[in-house]
Parts: structure tokens; sequence; C-alpha cells
């Protein structure tokens, strides 16, 4: 992996400011709105670490990201349609996070995936922080919901990337802010798309592959998710060797397996989808699609995860 701020060790950050007009050229957070398209309108947190990782956050949209771009390569995967009012949001972005009522298959009334993708969020800090004993970008915010239980529930997030790095960690905390006790779902879908969703990508569990697209199935139709437990199955990796001019690319997964203990992967291989997904989730896989066994919290109670991306 790369490390952040390459030969620049702490004692000799004050001279960065006399070798830039602005620190902003090396690393930056901003927040912008788009302008054209379906999305126009959009309100975005772009963060660039300077090593390579650029990323946007949508603030209507939990802090969810819209796109990541590794040193230029796209890594997620876009819907024609956009984000806003597009009913297959799930799909749309490197990352969805679904829940809190619901994941997976619409059941008991509930939606598909539950609400918290279309829910903004009150951002409560972001920045850079050169002073840290590894200097990050930072972008922190809250969401709550109420669910049709009549419990409400607040996620507090956090987004850092470290300055000079290529590694992304979001920090979820869940807190049931009501009187009333409520299951707590959640699964974080995480959408690859061209040109990392390509012949010869590979995703291990440990040492066992457990999803990959292969050369001779390039547009094979979308199957079942496949749902896995990781207590003993070690890290998750996701490998795409160099092809047709794109560099390789290495991702690996950490996650609490407290928290997220099972991990979902599906792939829709069809003409303008190509995606492969991987889902850490903290509840199990029906065998008709829907979900089982959330997090029971108590009024006061918390869940916390912390989801870890290193690229290479």
């Amino acid at each position: 992996m790369h490390a952040a701020m390459p030969d620049m060790p702490r004692a000799a950050r004050h001279r960065l400011p006399a070798l830039v007009g602005d620190l902003r050229q090396l690393a930056s957070v901003q927040r912008i709105v788009l302008a054209d398209g379906p999305d126009a309108g959009q309100k975005l947190i772009a963060l660039s670490t300077g090593g390579g990782l650029d990323v946007q956050l949508k603030e209507e949209g939990s802090l969810d990201i819209r796109s990541l771009h590794l040193r230029g390569m796209p890594v997620g995967w876009r819907h024609p349609a956009g984000d806003a009012g597009n009913p297959q949001r799930a799909l749309t972005g490197f990352l969805v996070t679904c829940g809190l009522e619901n994941v997976r298959a619409a059941r008991d009334g509930l939606p598909q995936h539950g609400s918290l993708a279309l829910s903004p969020v009150r951002v409560t800090g972001l920045g850079a922080d050169w002073d840290a004993r590894e200097p990050r970008l930072f972008v922190a915010g809250e969401i709550t919901r109420p669910l049709p239980c009549g419990a409400v529930l607040r996620l507090t997030r956090r987004v850092t990337a470290p300055i000079g790095g290529t590694r992304l960690m979001i920090e979820d905390r869940v807190e049931n802010v009501s009187a009333t006790p409520a299951e707590m779902m959640i699964l974080y879908h995480l959408n690859f798309g061209f040109p990392v969703a390509g012949p010869g990508c590979m995703v291990r569990l440990g040492d066992r592959r457990i999803a990959g697209i292969d050369a001779s199935t390039p547009e094979e139709a979308p199957g079942n998710p496949r749902c896995y437990r990781r207590e003993d199955g070690g890290p998750v990796t996701l490998d795409r060797p160099a092809i047709g001019g794109w560099p390789g690319l290495r991702m690996q997964l950490t996650a609490d397996t407290g928290a997220l203990p099972f991990l979902q992967t599906w792939r829709d291989g069809r003409r303008h989808r190509n995606i492969l997904a991987l889902e850490p989730c903290n509840c199990a896989l029906r065998a008709d699609g829907t979900s089982v066994g959330g997090t029971l919290l108590a009024p006061g109670e918390t869940w916390q995860s912390r989801l870890g991306l290193a690229f290479d």
C-alpha cells in the first residue's frame, strides 16, 4: 500500500506552506453542487487525497460514495438515470448504505433496501487535519430516521482518508434515540463497475474464491446473491489484473466481524450493467431474498462499525 505523506515526516510538515500557494493543491475537501443532467442541484462533498484517491460523497444520501477514482481510473458503477428519484438507487454509485428498517428484498410492507440511501445529512464537520499523527481529510455528519415501529434511530458517520494515501475509513454509530426498542438492519452495497468489473476480477474471503468474472461468461444474467459468514474467513480481497491498457487493482476490505458478521456478493453481467457487488452486512439472508436477524437496540443502546477500504 502507498504510505500517506511520502517523504514528509511530521517534523518537516511546517515547511509545506512555503512550498505551495495553498495546501489545498496537495489535498482538499470541498462542497460542490452539480449543474446539469438528471442530477442537477445534487450536493456533493469532494475529497482528493493527493495520493491518487478521489471520492465524491452525497450530502443528500447519507454521505454515501457517488464516485471513487483511483489514479484516474473509475472504480464504481453509475446508473444512466443518475441518483435523484432513481428507484434503483441501490445500484448507482460506489457505495449505497441500505437500511435501517430493512435491507434486501421488500418484506412486511418495508421497501427494498430501506430508506437510508435517500436521507439528507446534517454535516457536522469537514476539513483537513494536517497536525494529526497521520494527516487526513475528514467529513462527519448525522442522519435521524423514524422507523415504522415508532422507534427513531440516529446514524452518525465519519469518513476519513489519509493525505497522500489510497485508503478510506467509514466509521458508523447507530443509536436508538427513542423510547421504543427496534431491530436495526444495515448493508453496505459496494458496486464495482468497468474496468474493475472485467475478466479476471476475483474476490476472496481468506484463501477461498467466493466471486469473480470469467472471460467465458462476461454477459451473464443477474444471479441470486450469496451470503457468507466472515467470522473464520480471514480478510476480504478483490483483485483485477491489468487488462486492455488499464492498470491492475487490488482492494482489501476490513470490517469488525462482530458488527458486520456477513458478506454478500452479487453479480449482474448484462449489457449496460456489468456490476460486481460486495455487501458487508449485519443480518442473514433468507432463501426468499429477505433478511433476518438484525441488531436489536434497546432505547439508548448503540451499534458501531468501522469499514476500511485500502486500494493498491
